[in-house]
């Protein structure tokens, strides 16, 4: 079984940095790739940023392009999302998930998430 932790939310003002982490444990050997992703209240979910485990190749949504940067460390036990010039509208729930059987983290196209956290919340005041 494969468990997903997100940890690194909080509230900051606009302009502002965060850096989201999550720790993944289990059976990660097979790993097709990873995301996060958001929610915002009344919003529906969105893919934010993808990187997949053979060659590292990465995707962001086009909001986030030039702010955002997702990475793992070297034996891809933690995804991070490192998250600077935070505007208002980024607030939402942030989740990390995986996917082990060929889905899709690009995020305007992603599907087949195998694993998901339970999400760490995001607040900017402007």
């Amino acid at each position: 079984q494969v468990q997903l932790v997100e940890s690194g939310g909080g509230s900051v003002q606009a302009g502002g940095s965060l850096r989201l982490s999550c720790a993944v444990s289990g059976y990660i050997a097979n790993r097709y790739c990873m995301g996060w992703f958001r929610q915002a209240p009344g919003k529906e979910r969105e893919g934010v940023a993808g990187i997949y485990s053979r060659g590292g190749r990465t995707y962001y949504a086009d909001s986030v392009k030039g702010r955002f940067t997702i990475s793992q460390d070297s034996n891809k036990n933690t995804l991070y999302l490192q998250m600077n010039s935070l505007e208002p509208e980024d607030t939402a729930m942030y989740y990390c998930a995986a996917s082990f059987t060929g889905g899709s983290c690009v995020p305007e196209v992603y599907y087949g998430m195998d694993y998901w956290g339970k999400g760490t919340l995001v607040t900017i005041s402007s």
